[in-house]
């Protein structure tokens, strides 16, 4: 359950980060500080919920773009979470495009990093 919790976490935070990166690298990407905790929980919610279906999806019919599924997904949760959410803005195709490649980029390298510095000695105590 502990680790659970401590991967929903760091999904929510690698999420955030890789949020944050996109604002702060494009011009027509932007986000509303008050907005942030929410967006990162809707986005994180929509690709939790979409990768899966999307994975199944692609090995279905498109085995050759099943590497694809985590950009795809980006893309999605972007979509939605401007949608729902007010503070989060991006104009034009580019800025989409490019969002979604930061998006996904940064999210994965602080899902590899933080654990290493948030999370590593609070685990090792629980495994003891």
């Amino acid at each position: 359950m502990i680790r659970l919790v401590a991967r929903a976490i760091l999904h929510l935070l690698a999420n955030g980060v890789g949020l944050l990166a996109a604002a702060a690298l494009l011009k027509g990407f932007s986000i509303d500080p008050v907005t942030l905790v929410t967006a990162t929980v809707i986005f994180t919610l929509i690709e939790v919920l979409a990768n899966p279906m999307l994975a199944s999806i692609s090995e279905k019919n498109l085995p050759s773009l099943t590497g694809g599924v985590a950009l795809v997904t980006t893309f999605a949760g972007l979509l939605v979470t401007t949608a729902v959410s007010e503070g989060l803005s991006i104009d034009g195709l580019s800025t989409w495009l490019l969002a979604s490649v930061i998006v996904w980029g940064f999210s994965l390298l602080a899902g590899v990093v933080l654990p290493l510095f948030l999370f590593k000695q609070w685990l090792g105590q629980q495994e003891d």
